[in-house]
């Protein structure tokens, strides 16, 4: 079974607001690489939430996988951000999966810090530039963070 990292910016969609609603489809994503993510990810998979574009980004708290791919809705909302007008309903561009709460990291395990784990090293989230918003996160990756910073 695989695990995940999933970015998003608090003030749009944060850890507290998933706790709140429990489970929510993870839309808008529009690249390619992180939608075959997407496509890739099992029901049960486990998954880290990562706060990006805030002063400390790091991994906030952990959720599961709760439904297997299917077409983005958004994508055919001309009012909505994530329209795509190229994309139709018969031949959809763009997935989402839902996404369930587990809990809440003891703290922030910060950018800075994931940079010192050696389980990191070959990382696509500590390389610079990297913007993808869906990572694939190992075995190895995912034991050292959780036998560091507990959930609550």
């Amino acid at each position: 079974m695989a695990h995940w990292l999933l970015k998003t910016e608090p003030e749009a969609f944060s850890l507290e607001d998933l706790r709140l609603r429990q489970t929510e489809p993870w839309d808008g994503i529009r690249n390619y690489q992180a939608r075959n993510f997407l496509r890739a990810m099992q029901i049960g998979e486990e998954v880290f939430i990562y706060h990006s574009r805030v002063p400390e980004p790091g991994i906030v708290g952990v959720a599961v996988v709760a439904s297997k791919a299917r077409p983005d809705p958004t994508q055919f909302d001309p009012q909505s951000k994530y329209f795509d007008p190229r994309s139709r309903p018969e031949a959809p561009r763009w997935d989402l999966v839902d996404i369930s709460y587990v809990g809440k990291l003891a703290r922030v395990l910060t950018l800075e810090e994931l940079r010192q784990f050696p389980e990191f090293s070959t990382s696509q989230l500590i390389r610079k530039g990297n913007r993808l918003s869906i990572l694939p996160i190992d075995d190895a990756q995912w034991h050292a963070v959780l036998s560091r910073v507990p959930l609550v």
